[in-house]
């Protein structure tokens, strides 16, 4: 019997982009509302990608 080869997670796929050297990047949490009780510094960090932590790469990549 066959093995079956695992399918993508697509909702996983779309979120996040693997870089050149395996890094996993992704975009930052709590900037989709409530953006006015935030200062202009916090929005503007909010901005950039982040590398995401060790401790959820090991499940993120067995779903990619």
């Amino acid at each position: 019997m066959a093995k079956i080869k695992q399918k993508t997670k697509r909702a996983y796929a779309k979120r996040v982009k693997i870089t050149g050297t395996g890094k996993v990047m992704s975009k930052h949490a709590n900037r989709s509302h409530l953006a006015h009780n935030k200062s202009t510094k916090q929005k503007r960090h909010l901005k950039k990608d982040v590398v995401m932590k060790k401790s959820t790469l090991k499940t993120l990549k067995y779903a990619l």
